[in-house]
């Protein structure tokens, strides 16, 4: 009876032992009297006591390689240190399983002599100045490579390049050459700049200076115009009133003596008087017939 319950407990714990689960993005290997039998995906699973065994667990997500810095030489024998990332991920686990032995160092020499090949073929400023074609052309033949082991490249990146130290030195003088060369070019277009726009702003304040000027004369010379305009008007008025008053010729002799008397205050130095009074009457007689003459007007 004891051996029963030993016997049946016994199957229990086998049986339990057989039944296996998967997670999710996983793959087991299974093996049956050491040969493969399936892949099995995500879900539960059975195998049989005693025959069938678990080779390789493997996971289906996408991992990440960080490299150890390999040292390569490039086209114009230029010594450096560079180190890649490669992303890949399993898509078959049987290949990845019985495809190569330990296909994660395969993979890390591959990637070494492919860098030193690609590396080879460019000159140092090339190198420095070419990272995505470097990254591609990887990415491209490790993945042709990898492709019997069940395993794709999904990219691959050169993370550090890193030169001689006096190397480094120079890239460093020429880079800080470069700058200075820089701040230099852009200072000179400022004062270029500076000095294209004070001869502009003196070019329009001698304009605007000149015009001005020119609409200052206009305006003297319109005042000056519209004075004398108003001068003769009065005077035209005057006359008219005089003639409207029916001036006699006593009135006009007093005006022409007036006249004479504002000629005396100018700048003449010699005044004609007429010598009698029978010329004074003929002046009067010619400023009546002015007036006359600028009525008949």
């Amino acid at each position: 009876m004891e051996l029963f319950w030993f016997i049946l407990v016994l199957a229990v714990i086998i049986i339990i032992t057989c039944v296996k689960v998967v997670s999710q993005a996983e793959a087991v290997v299974i093996e049956r009297v050491g040969s493969y039998l399936e892949t099995w995906n995500n879900g539960l699973h059975f195998k049989l006591p005693f025959v069938d065994r678990i080779v390789n667990r493997i996971t289906l997500k996408e991992i990440v390689r960080d490299f150890l810095p390999q040292s390569v030489i490039t086209k114009d024998n230029v010594s450096m240190q560079i180190d890649t990332i490669v992303y890949y991920q399993i898509t078959d686990p049987k290949l990845y399983t019985y495809g190569i032995e330990n296909p994660i160092v395969a993979i890390e020499n591959l990637t070494a002599t492919t860098l030193r090949n690609l590396i080879g073929e460019l000159e140092l400023d090339q190198t420095l100045t070419s990272r995505d074609a470097i990254n591609e052309k990887m990415c491209a033949i490790l993945d042709e490579a990898t492709n019997p082991w069940g395993i794709k490249i999904n990219r691959v990146e050169v993370k550090n390049i890193i030169p001689p130290r006096d190397i480094q030195e120079a890239m460093e003088k020429q880079m800080r050459a470069e700058r200075e060369r820089r701040e230099k070019i852009l200072q000179a277009e400022g004062e270029k700049k500076s000095a294209i726009l004070i001869a502009e702003g003196e070019k329009e304040s001698a304009i605007l200076r000149a015009e001005a000027i020119k609409q200052t004369s206009i305006k003297e010379a319109e005042g000056q115009a519209e004075a004398i305009l108003r001068i003769k008007e009065a005077e035209a008025d005057g006359i008219k009133l005089l003639k409207e008053a029916k001036a006699d010729k006593s009135v006009l002799t007093l005006k022409s003596f007036e006249a004479l008397a504002k000629v005396a205050d100018g700048q003449s130095t010699k005044i004609i008087v007429p010598s009698d009074l029978q010329n004074i009457a003929t002046l009067s007689t010619t400023i009546e017939e002015m007036f006359k003459d600028h009525k008949s007007e």
